[in-house]
C-alpha cells in the first residue's frame, strides 16, 4: 500500500488578515502558526507546505498575560565574549513590536527547511495599514 500525497496548487494559497488588537500573543500565535502550516486543510501532510499567507496587523496593540511585560526577556548573543542582550517585552514592544508575533510563531514552527519556507508567508505590521490589499486577503478573528 503507497502513502497518498496531496497535489498541493501554490495557486489555491489564500491570503488570510488577523488584526491582533487586544488578543493573547501565545494564542495568536497557535492561530498563525497552524494557518502558515496548513493544519486547517483537510489536505495537511506534515512534510509539505500546504499552508496559507497570513497578514497580522496591529502588532503593538498585542496583549501578554501577567508579569510577562516586565519580566519575560529576550536574549540575543552577537557572538563576541560578553556580547550577550536582554530586553524585556515593554522594550521589545517600544523598538519593534513585529518581532513579538515574529519570535512567537516562529518558535511553534518546525526547526528545519520547511520551517524557513513557512515564516516567508508571515507578514507583520505595527498599524492597520497593509500592502496587500491587491490580494484580497480574508478577514479572521483571532481566537481569545
Amino acid at each position: 500500500m503507497k502513502t497518498y500525497l496531496p497535489k498541493v496548487n501554490v495557486d489555491q494559497r489564500k491570503w488570510h488578515v488577523i488584526d491582533a488588537e487586544g488578543a493573547v500573543l501565545g494564542r495568536l500565535a497557535v492561530q498563525v502558526a497552524d494557518i502558515l502550516r496548513g493544519k486547517n486543510k483537510p489536505v495537511f501532510t506534515p512534510h509539505i507546505d500546504a499552508g496559507d499567507f497570513v497578514v497580522v496587523v496591529n502588532a503593538e496593540k498585542v496583549k501578554v498575560t501577567g508579569k510577562k511585560e516586565d519580566a519575560k526577556e529576550y536574549m540575543s548573543y552577537s557572538g563576541w565574549r560578553g556580547g550577550e542582550k536582554y530586553r524585556t517585552v515593554s522594550q521589545v514592544r517600544a523598538r519593534n513590536p513585529e518581532e513579538l508575533i515574529h519570535h512567537a510563531v516562529r518558535g511553534m514552527i518546525p526547526k528545519n527547511r520547511l520551517g524557513r519556507v513557512l515564516l516567508t508567508k508571515l507578514k507583520v505590521y505595527k498599524g492597520s495599514q497593509h500592502p496587500h490589499s491587491a490580494q484580497q486577503p480574508a478577514t479572521l478573528k483571532s481566537s481569545q
